[in-house]
């Protein structure tokens, strides 16, 4: 078998897949973290904009280890945004809504690219046209890595986001007591991770809120591809 008749027998949807998820995760990470800045920037602190991190640059934002735990196991973080909360006219809601502003923006972009998921993956199963199952499948990988970033990082475990919005929850002893463990979450979340704990609440959590964007998107996905078709 020559070689061009070797690369004509390969088959080459799980490399895409893997190309597409990469491209997801990016996006994911870029968007997220970029949100974090933004509002950071609207709450009085612009650190983060004079970084150079309120950014659709992915390379601003890419951490390695992160990346590739998104990509490997659909769950991971990227480099932290530095953000200095006494900028803040109220330091803990105002950290609060900028942690909170990561998953959010992570959640908008699963419902667009569920919304965009259903348009043309019916459009294929109408047409048969397989580009637009390409097209589909990427937008689907955007979604499911998404909305696996927002469930992620809404785990109360420094230094996710979810720690910030518990920060507000609770008593100021408490707060203080939960900040002299702070430096050891990273630990505890890499543990919990390669070991496998974290697995089965994440997956119920990212389906949950896949199959509900998808019912939100449903109606007006057929309504658009009755138009079109």
């Amino acid at each position: 078998m020559g070689f061009s008749q070797w690369l004509q027998q390969l088959n080459y949807d799980w490399l895409l897949q893997e190309l597409f998820i990469i491209l997801a995760a990016l996006s994911a990470i870029t968007v997220h973290e970029s949100a974090h800045g933004l509002v950071a920037c609207w709450l009085g602190d612009d650190t983060a904009k004079s970084m150079g991190r309120v950014s659709l640059n992915p390379l601003h934002h890419i951490d390695l280890v992160g990346l590739i735990m998104m990509a490997v196991v659909k769950f991971g973080w990227a480099k932290p945004v530095p953000i200095n909360m006494r900028r803040f006219k109220n330091p803990k809601a105002g950290m609060a809504l900028t942690a909170l502003a990561g998953p959010v923006s992570n959640v908008l972009l699963a419902l667009i690219a569920t919304l965009l998921c259903q348009i043309f993956s019916g459009a294929y199963q109408l047409s048969g046209s397989q580009w637009l199952w390409y097209v589909g499948l990427l937008f689907y990988c955007v979604a499911m890595i998404n909305a696996g970033l927002a469930v992620f990082n809404l785990i109360p475990i420094s230094p996710l986001d979810g720690s910030k919005v518990l920060a507000v929850i609770l008593p100021q002893k408490s707060y203080e007591w939960l900040m002299r463990y702070e430096r050891y979450g990273m630990i505890v979340l890499v543990v919990l991770l390669l070991t496998g704990l974290l697995d089965t609440p994440l997956n119920f959590l990212r389906t949950g809120l896949l199959t509900g964007l998808e019912t939100v998107t449903g109606g007006l996905s057929r309504m658009i591809l009755n138009l079109i078709y």
